[in-house]
């Protein structure tokens, strides 16, 4: 019997996902262990074999594929843990990074609070301070024509200077139009490894080759900044899993949807940001594929953040601009929208007002809220949780963990409600609804402010804390339905689980539409071989290999594209030309408004896309027969509980998750204990189980 193992490191849990021969499905769950999260990653593989009453070396020895997650990118930014950085840039360019985008980067990705006070904004602080950066002579035009060689003895002379006198270990290299011509980064790259061989160096020809001169710089950057910490982290998870007795290769989940074996991501490692939460989306939308679902909000919350996708007509939707800390970056990314609110998140309150706020500060696992007993202090989410009864303290991570509901008590009292003047109860529903508050708010802004109403959708709630919160949220957003899926916990491990290995390539060339065919078609052609190499040399045979084509197109004049998919038949001809343009026209309207679109001002396509896939097989999952609708056999017990809808504590019933069968109803108030999570079915609703044993929260109003 083959496995297919998937771990995702979250700020607080690492979780794990094994598919059994394509079809049973088992699950792990262990506290992450940072800074050595590795620890962790081989504790929640071993709480998943344990189910399976097997030891980590037995699982491993019979694994064929091993996905993984991880949060390492995102962590070296926002503690700023990466390398020290340098930047080779193009003479009489050196200020690119420090001015970003104009005003623009003062206020990009602040808050709505930091952005009442425009006088006191400023741009966040670079990776790369102006005394590590060096310009060189070189030029190349826009249409890619040498102007002006690259310098090289400038060039190792910089190097060696950074090297010697400034102590960097990674070097970025971005010239003004390397995307047009890589030729100069390229021969930089190489120059670099000859004058420094143990220095990380990257190219933005090679990690984000498009126009934007900003933003190229600040991908280029960031990938060089987390490159080595990135290499290092999966060149020894690798070692450890094979010590473990795993033979394959390891695979790492990227933040377009994809996975690419550890040593291509090590060499694009901005490609892993928010590689988790996009899992989780992609989770979501397999999920919808067998549920018939074609518009799906995806909400998750974990430890640290309440992170939110959209699925619409069965399609992933794409960052516009992406953001990390407030660094623009320019590759393909799923979007997901976050907060700083989850289960770990430390509640306050706001100097001077006294208004209690949930985060973004979060416990994370050590020392974690104040119930883990492992030195936390201040009260979490997850502390209010335990006070108001939907948390059994005796059931946490399948009961091995005792939570401190006395201390938890104390803490709360103490920071929150005395202050507050309030009971301990009022102070607590009190600050379940601030989190409940901006979890909605965050929805909102993802569906309801770009044109899309909750009521067409159905949510979808999975990480550890999601499924408490979802069914008061999703009454005031009146959705169709909630489902907390069957891998609520460990969502975003079965995402990796779901995906394929992936590969994005991509050519700048501006060319107005009508556009000459051949021309267009040439420009696919290069990627297509270079992509069918690619994966054939990872182990694809032809027919596990799939391909997708886009375009950017935008209107003459305009600075912004728009990513249109190629769903008619390839290579182009005329008639697919133009239902590309059709496509992109209604994306415009649907982005921009209805009348918008203009074709009379002219189009053009400005970036030619490819997509090639590896196709791994999925999870088949059969479904159970469906039964009678009695869950009285899997009630254990009843106790009270903070009724969020009629804003008061009320009894509600308790139900153990592994007695429920296919078919059974379970009216609200309710509580469900499942082995890694637990879900809260509010007044005036049902949850049934359906036959994957999803959870489907009826949401009456």
């Amino acid at each position: 019997m083959s496995y297919i193992v998937a771990t995702d490191v979250g700020g607080t849990c690492t979780d794990t996902v094994v598919v059994r021969g394509g079809r049973d499905v088992f699950i792990g769950k262990a506290m992450s262990t940072p800074p050595d999260f590795a620890r962790g990653v081989l504790d929640s593989i071993a709480s998943a074999a344990a189910t399976m009453n097997l030891s980590v070396a037995q699982l491993l020895s019979e694994t064929t594929l091993f996905m993984h997650g991880s949060t390492v990118v995102d962590n070296t930014l926002l503690e700023r843990k990466g390398s020290i950085t340098g930047l080779i840039t193009t003479q009489g360019f050196e200020d690119t990074l420090l001015v970003t985008r104009g005003a623009y980067g003062r206020w990009s990705g602040l808050s709505e609070e930091g952005l009442k006070h425009p006088v006191a904004t400023d741009r966040p602080a670079a990776l790369v301070p102006m005394d590590r950066i060096r310009g060189v002579r070189e030029r190349v035009d826009y249409k890619g024509a040498v102007i002006q060689p690259l310098d090289e003895s400038a060039l190792c002379a910089a190097v060696k200077d950074l090297v010697r006198n400034h102590g960097v270990d990674a070097i970025a290299i971005s010239f003004l139009w390397g995307f047009a011509n890589d030729a100069h980064e390229l021969r930089a790259k190489a120059l670099i490894k000859e004058i420094a061989a143990d220095v990380y160096v990257c190219a933005g020809s090679e990690i984000a080759p498009g126009p934007g001169e900003y933003e190229r710089t600040s991908t280029t950057v960031i990938n060089a900044y987390a490159g080595r910490v990135v290499r290092d982290y999966v060149t020894n998870l690798g070692e450890l899993l094979k010590q473990n007795g795993y033979g394959g290769t390891l695979l790492v989940m990227q933040g377009y949807g994809g996975l690419l074996p550890a040593q291509a991501a090590a060499e694009r490692a901005v490609g892993m940001l928010e590689c988790g939460p996009v899992a989780g989306v992609i989770g979501s939308k397999m999920l919808g594929d067998i549920m018939h679902d074609r518009n799906i909000i995806a909400a998750d919350m974990g430890g640290t953040t309440f992170k939110v996708g959209v699925i619409q007509d069965g399609m992933l939707e794409y960052a516009r601009e992406p953001l990390v800390d407030r660094f623009h970056y320019s590759v393909p990314k799923i979007e997901v929208v976050s907060i700083g609110a989850g289960g770990g998140s430390i509640i306050h309150l706001e100097s001077g007002t006294n208004v209690p706020l949930v985060g973004p500060e979060s416990a994370g696992a050590f020392p974690g809220p104040v119930c883990y007993g492992q030195g936390g202090t201040r009260p979490t989410l997850t502390d209010v949780l335990l006070l108001i009864g939907y948390i059994d303290p005796t059931r946490f991570l399948r009961g091995t963990m005792q939570l401190d509901v006395d201390a938890a008590r104390k803490a709360f009292q103490q920071h929150i409600a005395d202050p507050l003047g309030m009971s301990l109860k009022d102070a607590a529903m009190g600050i379940f609804r601030v989190a409940t508050s901006q979890t909605t708010d965050l929805i909102h802004k993802i569906t309801v402010e770009q044109g899309l109403d909750p009521r067409d959708f159905v949510l979808h709630a999975f990480g550890g804390s999601c499924p408490m919160l979802a069914s008061t949220f999703a009454a005031e957003l009146n959705v169709k339905r909630v489902i907390v899926p069957y891998t609520a916990s460990v969502n975003c491990a079965f995402g990796l689980a779901s995906a394929d290995v992936v590969h994005e390539y991509s050519v700048i060339e501006t060319l107005s539409v009508p556009a000459d065919l051949k021309q267009v078609n040439g420009l696919f052609a290069p990627l297509m071989s270079q992509a069918q190499a690619a994966l054939a040399a990872e182990g694809f045979a032809a027919d596990r290999i799939r391909t997708d084509w886009s375009i950017g197109l935008r209107y003459s004049l305009q600075v912004h594209e728009i990513i249109t998919p190629v769903l008619a038949d390839t290579p182009l001809d005329a008639a697919g030309l133009e239902r590309v343009v059709r496509d992109f026209e209604a994306l415009y309207e649907g982005r921009y408004g209805k009348g918008s679109a203009y074709r009379d001002a002219g189009i053009e396509m400005t970036q030619f896309r490819l997509t090639a896939r590896g196709i791994i097989d999925k999870p088949a999952f059969e479904p159970l027969a469906i039964g009678g609708t009695d869950s009285t056999g899997a009630r254990v017990g009843s106790r009270e509980v903070f009724l969020s809808v009629e804003n008061r504590f009320g009894p509600a019933d308790v139900y153990d998750f592994d007695r429920l069968a296919p078919g059974n109803l379970v009216p609200g108030p309710a509580i469900i204990h499942t082995p890694i999570t637990t879900i809260v079915v509010q007044s005036g609703q049902t949850a049934r189980m359906d036959e994957y044993r999803n959870m489907v929260i009826g949401i009456y109003t």
